[in-house]
């Protein structure tokens, strides 16, 4: 049975699970992609400062990756579709366009990034402290713009056309390289953050020419054609008002660390900016995953709502539906429970330790049922639902949590509830029931955007899945 006649036909439970397992796998390991450089960086002699750095540095990063996604999450799901639709020179159109966009915007933004990262840092919380340290590993980070575009955003066409396996080598390759060079340019060399930069660069590197020798291999189904290098408008359109969607999950993701720096820096300090560094990490150990487990439905899901083969869609979604939200109870159930144990991974300062143990209580507890929120957002850009799956987005980040990290400090901030819940960190941070107030939005806004997506989509379900 070959690709297409395994998403035609092939059992759901035995194809999804073979699909996403080595997308997780490849999502675990990018967990240690972006861990690693965190673990060597918060033990350095300076860590808890250094860490900091990446924290104000985290949300260029961030962004980086959110324009990978716009046109390459954006275009995979309509290549699928079209290839359910038996349109193969229609895919190759959309893969083709993406491919010439992500080098354009790796061009584009690295040039932006080198040339004004330091007003960019001190407008995303970087202060006197830090800052040289924020600007050393940005601007080495962001010369390799180029790199992280073709690995990512390609490698979105690997996984769409059922080579999930080979998807999941594209990040393993570069994960474990990066864990080998970190300990070198951090530790042996003495390069400090630069040498993590470094260490991810050459990684990101040779990550994307693995997923070059795919995309131009034999096995691609689908090719890049020279008559499709100058990009069609429309198709361009297309795969942004998909994309779009992704694209805003991830660069309000940056909007949102901006967000809880700033703020986390004027009512805890350092340490509490430091320790954000860590809560998103350990939060990333159950978004990748999840992340993974809806990669593996895609090219499912896409392909039969392309071939109109609904009861397929119908089924795959359900089952999606109950791993994510089971996964996401028992993952940040695990890590709120646990909290010093994974703090301590990061850091052995006693001060940081104290602050994540309790922060981490505080942040994740809504987190145990994102699992919903992603099941669903993301099965509504599996179906090119572009209007739908781009107001979720925003509902979460943009309507939800933003707002609150500035409005909670203000009506929770001072009250005895949030004082007695903040005294473990009374006497680290500046007003801790002003912090405990900052970081509870996120367990707040978690648990309404859940439950509001979930309705949002079975209402869709009733309604076109018929």
């Amino acid at each position: 049975m070959d690709r297409t006649e395994k998403l035609k036909n092939g059992s759901i439970p035995k194809l999804l699970f073979s699909l996403a397992i080595p997308s997780i796998i490849a999502q675990l390991v990018n967990i240690l992609y972006n861990m690693v450089d965190r673990i060597f960086v918060g033990r350095m002699e300076n860590g808890t400062l250094a860490m900091s750095a990446l924290s104000v540095a985290l949300p260029i990063i961030t962004f980086i990756m959110a324009v990978t996604q716009l046109v390459g999450m954006g275009g995979a799901p309509l290549a699928a579709i079209k290839l359910g639709a038996d349109d193969k020179d229609g895919a190759e159109k959309i893969m083709t366009t993406s491919f010439v966009s992500l080098i354009s915007t790796g061009v584009l933004m690295t040039v932006i990034i080198v040339v004004f990262a330091r007003p960019l840092l001190y407008a995303f919380g970087a202060d006197a402290s830090n800052i040289n340290m924020a600007v050393e590993y940005t601007t080495i980070y962001a010369s390799g713009t180029l790199f992280v575009q073709i690995a990512l955003g390609m490698n979105a066409y690997i996984n769409t056309q059922g080579y999930a396996k080979f998807g999941m080598v594209t990040v393993l390759i570069g994960a474990v390289l990066n864990i080998g060079l970190d300990p070198l340019f951090i530790s042996v060399l003495g390069m400090g953050v630069k040498g993590a930069a470094l260490a991810t660069i050459i990684s990101q590197g040779v990550s994307a020419i693995w997923a070059l020798i795919f995309i131009f291999g034999k096995k691609s189904i689908i090719k890049i054609r020279k008559k499709y290098l100058i990009p069609d408008i429309k198709v361009l359109g297309s795969i942004c008002a998909l994309g779009v969607s992704p694209f805003i999950m991830s660069s309000t993701e940056s909007l949102l660390q901006i967000s809880f720096n700033n703020q986390l820096s004027l009512y805890g300090g350092t340490t509490a900016v430091g320790a954000m560094s860590i809560l998103l990490s350990l939060y990333q150990m159950v978004n990748m995953p999840l992340q993974g487990l809806c990669q593996g439905a895609q090219p499912i899901l896409s392909y039969n709502y392309g071939a109109g083969n609904l009861e397929r869609v119908k089924k795959t979604f359900k089952l999606l539906f109950v791993c994510c939200l089971s996964f996401s109870f028992v993952g940040c159930g695990t890590i709120v429970i646990f909290s010093r144990t994974f703090g301590s991974i990061f850091s052995g300062d006693s001060e940081m330790l104290k602050m994540v143990e309790w922060a981490l209580r505080v942040y994740l507890l809504g987190g145990t049922v994102f699992g919903a929120q992603i099941a669903c957002q993301q099965s509504f850009v599996s179906l090119g639902q572009a209007k739908r799956s781009l107001l979720m987005a925003l509902f979460r980040k943009v309507f939800l949590l933003i707002p609150l990290i500035y409005i909670m400090p203000h009506l929770l901030g001072g009250t005895a509830l949030a004082t007695t819940l903040s005294l473990p960190v009374a006497d680290i941070c500046v007003d801790s029931s002003r912090v405990f107030a900052v970081l509870v939005s996120e367990s707040i806004s978690d648990v309404l955007a859940a439950a509001t997506t979930t309705a949002l989509f079975f209402n869709f379900y009733k309604n076109h899945l018929k």
